[in-house]
């Protein structure tokens, strides 16, 4: 099994935990990740100021991909939003397809549709499947409680996105579970985590993440779980700010997945880097049977 790795901008500046721990599992689950040095940015930050460009962004990078007979597999969500819309459009409309391969052209490129784009938790949950990744379990968690946060862009627009049930999604649950935690059910599991907002409206931006927090914490959730840079930099860098500015003390830890994941598969901490989460996650440890 093999893919061509987007790693996007965000998590290689700020959440490199994220990308660290996803390649750690990854290899333990005999994944070929090939990294195509020529990715660009994904067009997220400017779709709705110049969508033409956006769409180029995100087209480049599949035509680069597709030079190397490679599906893509996304870490970010809002990354994979992007790459799915822009397939979406140049496979659905001929006349997007051929403007944008008019200036891919200038550089030798060209995208033909041929690749699919697809995020970590699908590649997980749909092409390696929970039977494989079940078998390299070799730690269990008990009586550890997450709230999974889906995040926005996986599930909207669901007929593009094909991600999950965008009203009653399983995947990540099920995903989470295959690790003997339990995903619980809480009442913002599907709200957005404030993120889009942030740098714009950051009073609400933050109020957005500290409903999340508040929710998680009554309905007794440990920890939280995403699978998005954006998000967990909201619930574990913007919460720590939170925490101070507004006097705050929800300290809900939040864990990227393939941390998780990858200690109840038995790889060591280090390599997961657990150590690199601005709020402590480390006694979800103290969890493990």
């Amino acid at each position: 099994m093999k893919f061509a790795l987007f790693i996007g901008c965000n998590i290689p500046a700020r959440v490199q935990h994220y990308e660290l721990s996803a390649r750690s599992v990854l290899d333990k689950l005999s994944v070929d990740i090939i990294d195509i040095r020529e990715f660009n940015c994904c067009g997220y930050p400017i779709r709705n100021a110049d969508f033409k460009t956006f769409l180029l962004f995100s087209a480049r990078n599949l035509a680069l991909a597709e030079k190397r007979s490679l599906n893509v597999m996304t870490l970010c969500k809002c990354c994979f939003g992007s790459l799915k819309k822009a397939d979406h459009l140049i496979k659905e409309d001929s006349s997007v397809r051929d403007e944008i391969n008019a200036i891919l052209a200038k550089e030798g490129l060209v995208y033909k549709g041929s690749i699919e784009v697809k995020h970590f938790l699908s590649v997980l949950h749909k092409d390696i499947g929970l039977e494989t990744i079940n078998k390299k379990i070799t730690r269990s968690f008990k009586d550890l409680k997450v709230a999974a946060h889906y995040g926005c862009h996986a599930l909207r627009p669901s007929d593009v996105m094909q991600f999950d049930n965008p009203v009653a999604p399983v995947l990540f649950d099920q995903l989470l579970e295959i690790t003997g935690a339990k995903s619980i059910e809480w009442p913002l599991k599907l709200e957005c985590c404030g993120a889009p907002l942030l740098g714009v409206n950051d009073d609400l931006s933050m109020d957005l993440t500290e409903k999340k927090l508040a929710a998680g914490i009554q309905s007794g959730a440990d920890y939280l779980c995403t699978a998005c840079p954006w998000c967990q930099l909201q619930f574990d860098s913007v919460q720590k700010i939170i925490n101070i500015k507004r006097g705050s003390n929800h300290l809900l830890p939040s864990i990227v997945f393939p941390q998780i994941l990858g200690i109840a598969m038995g790889i060591n901490a280090k390599d997961l880097g657990v150590d690199m989460n601005q709020i402590d996650i480390r006694g979800f440890e103290g969890f493990l049977t």
